[in-house]
């Protein structure tokens, strides 16, 4: 390789390099703008309760999807830790229903604060080919009205979850 070549080739790699940094920059700067955004919609989330019954549907495994604004299926919450996929235990209880995240704050989601529970094709930038998302439709104290999504290991678990509901 000879050295005019060498030179533009060096020059290229630190265009494509800069270009890159700059679009990750712009990425994350768009990402915390939507939280600012969102941090006064969203408020606090329902305190844990101190003590549960006994559960009325036994722990779901599978995968917590992340939250979105009803009802825009692709408009993720990026307040705090709910706009992040992790694995997840889903259980119901008489009280309400237990969304407990590995790496990230357990989810109580009030009885009284659920408007509807179904399967949906797709959630959070997650879209699948059939049903496999279980979503959860409810309200946060401070009156907006969100999805939670998530998709169990066995979809076959799905039936209780919406029978239960309705």
């Amino acid at each position: 390789m000879n050295t005019p070549t060498l030179v533009g080739s060096l020059i290229m790699a630190a265009i494509m390099v800069v270009l890159i940094a700059v679009i990750i920059q712009a990425m994350m700067r768009g990402w915390r703008r939507r939280a600012e955004r969102q941090a006064e919609l969203i408020g606090t989330l329902p305190p844990l309760p101190d003590s549960v019954g006994p559960a009325v549907i036994p722990a779901t495994k599978g995968l917590y999807v992340g939250s979105t604004l009803a009802p825009h299926w692709n408009d993720r919450i990026a307040v705090g830790d709910l706009g992040y996929r992790t694995k997840a235990v889903l259980t119901r209880y008489p009280e309400g229903i237990m969304l407990q995240r590995s790496g990230a704050g357990p989810i109580w989601i009030p009885n009284e604060s659920v408007t509807a529970i179904r399967t949906e094709r797709g959630i959070a930038g997650k879209a699948l080919t059939h049903e496999g998302i279980l979503a959860i439709r409810w309200r946060l104290p401070s009156g907006t009205e969100i999805d939670t999504g998530f998709r169990a290991d066995n979809r076959a678990e799905y039936d209780r979850w919406v029978q239960e509901a309705a």
